[in-house]
């Protein structure tokens, strides 16, 4: 009887022992299980990390890109704009330059228009006598002109020139115009016939009396009658009612008259 209790003791004790080592050895499962668990979760949460600076390490990329980009234009426009400001500083010296010279200009022009226009008037009183009236208003109204300080000194200088290439262009052409003459005393109204600046005629309307211009002596002189014919020729070729044709008439020179 004492002999199957230390039996069962025995086997009492063996149950024990092996529950115990059951136990330890759950437990230890147990422990490896939640290892495997936390080893789990932390890789998944290293996973997620390395996938967060993946994300990150890509935004920075693509904004060091566009940083890039923006860099490489705006030196490009920078440059761009050294070109313009580098041009726009020589313009500047350019007209800086203009106006120094505009200055000095509209000084010396003054003097310049008022020895032109003094010319000029000496010019027409000098030379033959055809558009007296016409010519001299002209140079009134350029005398004239000169003196106000509303007109600027360009147009006033234009103004001179275009007057100066009137009276250049009376000695490239021919006329016939009609005006008033004063001949011994009385006024007639005569035609005039103006060979450029060579010679200047008339002729009383009924062609009674043909006469020129002596440049050299200043007056009017008549022409004997075989010239009629010529200058009423003459005439009709300035009105452009004739063909240009030869003409035999006296012509004013320093030693004389010659045909």
């Amino acid at each position: 009887m004492l002999f199957l209790s230390r039996k069962c003791q025995i086997l009492l004790a063996s149950s024990v022992l092996s529950l115990t080592s059951v136990a330890v050895f759950a437990d230890t499962l147990s422990q490896t299980i939640q290892t495997e668990n936390t080893i789990q979760k932390n890789a998944v949460k290293s996973q997620k990390n390395i996938d967060g600076l993946d994300g990150r390490t890509r935004k920075t990329l693509e904004e060091f890109r566009s940083a890039t980009r923006q860099t490489k234009t705006l030196l490009t426009y920078n440059a761009h704009l050294k070109a313009l400001l580098d041009s726009q500083e020589a313009e500047k010296a350019s007209f800086e330059q203009q106006l120094e010279q505009i200055e000095t200009t509209q000084r010396e022009i003054v003097p310049l228009i008022l020895n032109m226009q003094e010319s000029l008037e000496q010019f027409v009183q000098l030379d033959l006598p055809f558009l007296p009236d016409e010519r001299k208003q002209r140079v009134t109204d350029l005398k004239d002109m000169i003196t106000r300080a509303d007109v600027s000194n360009a147009e006033k200088f234009r103004r001179i020139i275009e007057a100066y290439q009137i009276e250049n262009d009376y000695g490239n052409t021919i006329e016939a115009y009609r005006a008033n003459l004063e001949l011994e005393g009385n006024i007639s109204s005569v035609d005039f016939l103006r060979l450029g600046r060579v010679a200047l005629y008339y002729q009383r309307l009924d062609g009674s009396e043909t006469g020129f211009w002596n440049n050299t002596e200043k007056h009017w002189e008549t022409l004997p009658t075989e010239y009629r014919n010529a200058i009423r020729q003459g005439l009709r070729i300035a009105r452009k009612e004739a063909a240009p044709d030869l003409l035999t008439l006296p012509v004013s020179t320093a030693t004389g008259v010659t045909q």
